[in-house]
């Protein structure tokens, strides 16, 4: 999927003091083969380079359900279609690089946005499903964190027959729970009142198979993320009524979510303005709500 900077098929520029890595961004494939006068050896810029290529490269979260999943034959979510349309709406071909998350955001975003991975793959044109946060940009000065699209928020899905409504954690005593490993919600309910719901919680690998706990009737309640609680239920295509989605604020979590944008590289100025302008396109048409229509999910404003 991706374009190797490493190809040797393009010609130097006549000028033998020019290194082979400046003369590999200055040639276009349609200029191979001619020897270039001076006057066209300056550095493309970066949205320039991307159309000169015909290809948006989109940085996205693998086992990231409901928004990139799958093998990379049938990679799908929100995000994957999002990608789809803006890279459509840019009159541009789809590279999708699917990653696996790093130990923090920090590190996926030094490897997927401003300098690629060790391992030899990346940074992407744009990464998808970065938190809108002041304190996430200042720790990362490489990257701009541009266009939100949806809004993230917590809540407790569970199932009526179990417990009938939740006002308060309290509410909660004797009810088995289901977390996702690692988030951040799932130390919010474990550490909660110093460990009041620690024995009834039930830790599993994925928000999703946490909800789907709550379905299958091994857990009473889940506290999931919305998108993740809703494409659990649009899958199960569970009778109305019976899960609810309630939100519950715990201590140390934003009670009222948190916006998702891109982030691209932050020198990018130019790229930039044409993904934001490609996303609200989106929203004027009614295809980004469409997007999340289509699989059950409430789109909620950034």
């Amino acid at each position: 999927m991706q374009l190797s900077a490493s190809d040797d098929r393009h010609p130097q520029p006549c000028d033998s003091g020019v290194t082979r890595r400046r003369a590999l961004s200055w040639l276009a494939p349609a200029l191979a083969g001619a020897c270039l006068p001076a006057y066209a050896q300056t550095e493309l810029t970066d949205l320039a380079r991307i159309r000169a290529s015909g290809m948006l490269k989109v940085a996205l979260y693998k086992d990231n359900a409901p928004f990139s999943d799958g093998p990379a034959s049938d990679f799908r979510g929100i995000d994957v279609a999002l990608a789809e349309a803006l890279a459509r709406q840019m009159q541009l071909k789809l590279s999708i690089l699917p990653f696996d998350a790093g130990e923090n955001m920090n590190d996926d975003l030094r490897n997927m946005v401003w300098r690629g991975h060790y391992l030899g793959y990346g940074p992407a044109d744009v990464m998808l499903q970065v938190p809108v946060d002041k304190y996430l940009m200042q720790q990362n000065r490489q990257v701009m964190v541009l266009a939100p699209y949806m809004r993230q928020h917590l809540v407790l899905m569970h199932d009526t027959q179990v417990v009938a409504d939740v006002r308060q954690p309290e509410d909660l005593k004797g009810v088995t729970l289901a977390v996702e490993r690692g988030a951040g919600s799932a130390s919010a309910v474990l550490g909660y009142a110093g460990g009041l719901l620690r024995n009834q919680v039930n830790i599993y690998n994925t928000g999703p198979l946490a909800a789907q706990a709550v379905v299958n009737g091994k857990a009473g309640g889940a506290y999931v993320t919305r998108a993740q609680a809703e494409s659990v239920l649009h899958r199960a295509q569970a009778a109305p009524g019976r899960y609810l989605l309630t939100p519950l604020v715990l201590t140390a979590l934003p009670d009222k979510g948190w916006p998702v944008g891109m982030a691209i590289k932050n020198e990018h100025k130019e790229l930039g303005q044409a993904l934001e302008n490609a996303l609200q396109a989106l929203r004027n048409s009614g295809e980004l709500l469409a997007i999340f229509r289509q699989q059950g999910l409430t789109l909620t404003a950034p």
